[in-house]
């Protein structure tokens, strides 16, 4: 599991601004939305009739694989870049 995410926004003629945020806490903070996002996914998944353990798995493995992830966006002169840890 991802445990810091950087986000560095380089804006023209202004000094880039960093931030810094751990993962951790902001799961603990959003854990009831959390929740119900999971019993909506495994309520999808029997209405389209998907295999829940199955779909639920190939969602972790999903977010397992994020550290070390590195998004690029550009758009002008302003870029954006977040790097998960």
């Amino acid at each position: 599991m991802p445990q810091l995410v950087t986000v560095r926004v380089n804006r023209p003629d202004r000094r880039p601004i960093r931030v810094w945020v751990p993962v951790l806490p902001v799961v603990l903070v959003l854990f009831p939305v959390v929740v119900l996002v999971v019993l909506a996914a495994i309520v999808a998944c029997v209405v389209f009739r998907i295999g829940v353990v199955r779909a639920l798995g190939a969602a972790w493995r999903v977010i397992s694989a994020l550290p070390g992830a590195r998004f690029d966006i550009e758009q002008g002169r302003t870029a954006v870049l977040v790097a998960i840890r």
